[in-house]
C-alpha cells in the first residue's frame, strides 16, 4: 500500500492519545519504594510523539486533555517550546493531569505506577474532535490507549472518519498496555503483554480504519490475538486491514510488511538497527514512530525513514526520560556520521551537546542586561560608608525594581535580562522570575582565581534547585600563558560547569577576563581569541560568550571562531567593567556588524553611583530607582545609536 500524504496543509501530523506528566525516579538501580527524588518531564505516549515530530521539524498538533491545573499547564508549555500546537488540547476544569511515577530498577524492570483514575486525557470525547482541524493535516496517528474507553473510541473514531474524508494519512501506535486496559492490578504498570481476547476482538474492529500500523512483536500478538505466534497475529490483523504493517524487532531493527505475510519475519523487508547499552527502553518506540513519520512525511523510502527511526530509538533508550531523550536533526547527523556502531551513543561529548543546545529555545536577536550579581563590590561600598551587610540584600531588591522599571519604560520585552546572585539576592531572584527575564546567576566565589564555585564541589546539587530557565554564569580570569597547573584547574572546573549544564538542563554563560597585567589592548585581545580558541579544543561549548569590548576584526575573528566549533552558540553580549559610557559606547560600535554579538551585559556602570548615594542616605528608594533606571538608558540610547 503506498501511502499518499496531502501537501499544504498547515500540519503535518497531529497526535492523539495519552498526555501527563511522567515522574522519573532520579537514583538507579532501585525500586519505586526506594526512589527519593523525581525528574518532571512530559509524557503519554502520543504526547512524546508530538513533542518528537516537532523536535525533527515537522509541524505538528496534539488532541487531548489536560487538567486546569498547573501539571496541565507545565504540558502545555513543553509542548508549545518545541513548537507543537496545543490548540486542540482543552483543559478540563473537573479532572486532574494523568501522572506516571517510574523506576529504573536494571535494563529489564522499570517499575510503573499510573495515577490515571478519571484523568484528563481519558475524558478525551467525540464533541472534542473538530473536523476542521483535522482536514488541515497530513497525517493523523493514535495510540493504542485511545481506544480503551468507550469515551476515547468515540472520540478517536470521530477522528478517523474525519481523517479518512479529508484524504489525512491515519496511523496506530499499538501501544498496548494491559494496566490501563484493566487487565492487572493497579500497581502492574510494568508488564508490556497479557493475552485478552476481549482486547483482541475489540481492536481488530479498529484496524481497518488504518493506513499505517505501528507494533512490537508482543504488540502484534495482542492486535492479532493468536498469543506466542506474531505471523499468525499478524495474518489476521491482514484479513481485516490493508495497512502497512510495520513491526518493531528491538535490536534487530524492523520488519515493514506492505502486502501478503510472509512465512517468516526474516523473508519481509527487515531494516537492521542499531544495538545500544540499554538505560531505559521506555519511550523508545514513541521516538521510532516519531523519526519514521516525520521521515515518510519528507517523502523518504522505507530504508531511509527507517533508518532515522530505528537511530531515534537507539539514541532515546541510552538516556534518562522519554520525551527529554528524544533526538534533534542535528544530533542525527553526528549520530550517523560518527557513532552508529557505538553501544553508549550517550557518552559521546559531543551528542550531548547538541542534545543541549539544539533543543528549540528562545532565540534572542537582542539582548540588553542590567547585570548586579556583584558581591564583593557592594560588601565593600557598605563597609566604605559604614552600612550593615543586611542593606544589600535591600539594594538588590531595588534592582529589580528598577529593571521592571527599564523594561517597561525602554519597551524590552523579550529582549531584556538581569545578572543576580542568591548570596545576597535570593529575595530578588524570586521576584525576578516568571517576567519573562533571561536570568543568569554567578556560581564562581567571587575573585577566585583559580575558579572556584561558590558552592563548592556541591555546585552541581546547587544547580538542580535552580528554576530551569536560569543560567548558570562563571567567570574565568584566565591566562593562556599561566602555567599548566593553573590553566588545567581553570579547565577542569569549566568541564564540571559544562557537565551540570547537560545533566540539569540549564543554559551556562563563559565570562572569560584576561589578567590585570595585561595592559596593552591588543595583547588582551589576542588572550581572549586564544583563551576561546583554547576552551572550544577541549570540547567546551558554553551557550553563551560574556566578553570585553574588542576590536571588530577581533569580533569577526571570534565570530569565525564560535560558527565553526558551535554554530548552536546562542549569542554573546558585551560586559561593561565599570568603563566610562564613553568607552562603553565605542565598544558598542566595534560590534555593531557581528551577528554573534547581541548586546551588552553592564552593571556598576549602572548601580554604583545611585547604590553609594543610597547607602549614604542620600537617595531614597524612588529616586535611587529613577537614577539607576537614567543611567540604563542612557546605555541604552548609546547602543540603538550604534545599531
Amino acid at each position: 500500500m503506498t501511502l499518499n500524504f496531502p501537501s499544504d496543509r498547515a500540519f503535518d501530523i497531529a497526535c492523539l492519545g495519552r498526555l501527563a506528566v511522567d515522574l522519573y525516579g532520579e537514583q538507579l538501580g532501585v525500586s519505586l519504594s526506594d526512589v527519593s527524588s523525581f525528574a518532571k518531564y512530559l509524557g503519554g505516549s502520543s504526547a512524546n510523539m508530538a513533542y518528537g515530530t516537532a523536535l525533527l521539524g515537522a509541524k505538528s498538533a496534539m488532541i487531548s486533555r489536560v487538567g486546569d491545573e498547573q501539571m496541565g499547564q507545565f504540558l502545555l508549555n513543553q509542548l508549545s517550546a518545541v513548537g507543537c500546537d496545543v490548540s486542540q488540547v482543552r483543559k478540563d476544569p473537573e479532572r486532574l493531569t494523568g501522572l506516571v511515577f517510574l523506576s529504573i530498577r536494571d535494563k529489564e524492570q522499570f517499575p510503573l505506577l499510573f495515577y490515571r483514575q478519571d484523568c484528563a486525557d481519558m475524558a478525551l470525547c467525540a464533541e472534542d474532535i473538530d473536523e476542521a482541524f483535522i482536514a488541515r493535516c497530513r497525517s493523523l496517528i493514535i495510540t493504542g490507549t485511545h481506544f480503551s474507553t468507550d469515551k476515547v473510541y468515540q472520540a478517536s473514531k470521530k477522528a478517523l472518519t474525519f481523517a479518512k474524508k479529508h484524504g489525512v494519512v491515519r496511523a496506530l501506535d499499538i501501544d498496548y498496555r494491559p494496566v490501563l486496559w484493566g487487565l492487572t492490578g493497579r500497581g502492574d504498570g510494568e508488564s508490556r503483554y497479557i493475552a485478552s481476547d476481549a482486547v483482541s476482538a475489540h481492536l481488530q474492529t479498529v484496524l481497518p480504519d488504518f493506513d499505517l500500523i505501528i507494533g512490537t512483536e508482543e504488540e502484534w500478538q495482542i492486535a492479532g490475538g493468536v498469543p506466542h505466534d506474531v505471523l499468525a497475529s499478524l495474518r489476521v490483523a491482514r484479513a481485516v486491514s490493508n495497512a502497512v504493517f510495520v513491526v518493531k524487532r528491538g535490536p534487530q531493527g524492523c520488519a515493514v510488511i506492505e502486502g501478503e505475510i510472509p512465512s517468516s519475519l526474516d523473508d519481509a523487508p527487515n531494516f537492521r538497527g542499531f544495538p545500544v547499552d540499554v538505560m531505559n527502553v521506555l519511550g523508545a518506540g514513541d521516538a521510532f514512530a516519531s523519526g519514521l513519520m516525520v521521515s515518510l512525511l519528507q517523502g523518504k523510502d522505507w530504508a531511509e525513514a527507517t533508518r532515522v527511526a530505528n537511530a531515534c530509538g537507539a539514541i532515546v533508550v541510552s538516556r534518562h526520560g522519554c520525551s527529554v531523550a528524544m533526538p534533534t536533526p542535528a544530533e542525527l547527523e553526528h549520530y550517523f556520521a560518527r557513532l552508529s556502531g557505538t553501544t553508549h551513543p550517550d557518552h559521546d561529548t559531543t551528542l550531548r551537546a547538541l542534545h543541549h543546545s539544539t533543543t528549540p529555545h528562545k532565540k534572542y536577536g537582542e539582548l540588553l542586561s542590567f547585570a548586579f550579581d556583584h558581591r564583593i563590590q557592594l560588601s565593600e561600598l557598605c563597609h566604605q560608608v559604614g552600612a550593615p551587610l543586611s542593606r544589600v540584600p535591600q539594594l538588590k531588591m531595588l534592582m529589580v525594581r528598577a529593571a521592571q522599571q527599564i523594561e517597561e519604560r525602554l519597551g524590552l520585552q523579550g529582549r531584556f535580562g538581569v545578572l543576580c546572585d542568591d548570596q545576597y539576592g535570593q529575595e530578588a531572584l524570586y521576584a525576578a522570575q516568571d517576567r519573562g527575564w533571561w536570568i543568569g546567576r554567578p556560581l564562581e566565589l567571587p575573585g577566585s582565581n583559580p575558579l572556584v564555585f561558590e558552592a563548592g564541589r556541591t555546585m552541581p546539587l546547587h544547580v538542580r534547585t535552580w528554576p530551569s530557565n536560569h543560567v548558570m554564569k562563571v567567570l574565568a580570569f584566565y591566562d593562556p600563558d599561566a602555567g599548566s597547573a593553573a590553566c588545567i584547574e581553570h579547565e577542569q572546573q569549566l568541564r564540571a560547569v559544562q557537565k551540570t549544564a547537560q545533566q540539569t538542563g540549564h543554559d551556562w554563560l563563559l565570562e572569560v577576563i584576561p589578567p590585570k597585567y595585561m595592559t596593552d589592548k591588543a595583547q588582551r585581545e589576542r588572550a581572549i581569541y586564544r583563551s576561546l580558541l583554547r576552551f572550544y579544543n577541549l570540547g567546551l561549548r558554553p551557550n553563551w560568550l560574556k566578553l570585553e569590548g574588542v576590536s571588530t576584526a577581533t569580533w569577526k575573528a571570534i565570530e569565525v571562531l564560535v560558527k565553526a566549533r558551535d554554530p548552536h552558540c546562542r549569542g554573546a553580549v558585551i560586559l561593561g567593567l565599570n568603563e566610562p559610557l564613553a568607552v562603553l559606547t565605542e565598544y558598542f560600535q566595534y560590534a555593531h556588524e557581528v551577528d554573534l554579538v547581541k548586546g551588552f551585559m553592564v552593571g556598576r556602570s549602572v548601580f554604583y553611583a545611585p547604590s553609594l548615594a543610597w547607602l549614604k542616605g542620600e537617595l531614597d528608594d524612588e529616586a535611587v530607582i529613577e537614577q539607576m533606571v537614567a543611567n540604563f538608558n542612557v546605555l541604552y540610547q548609546a547602543w540603538c545609536n550604534t545599531n
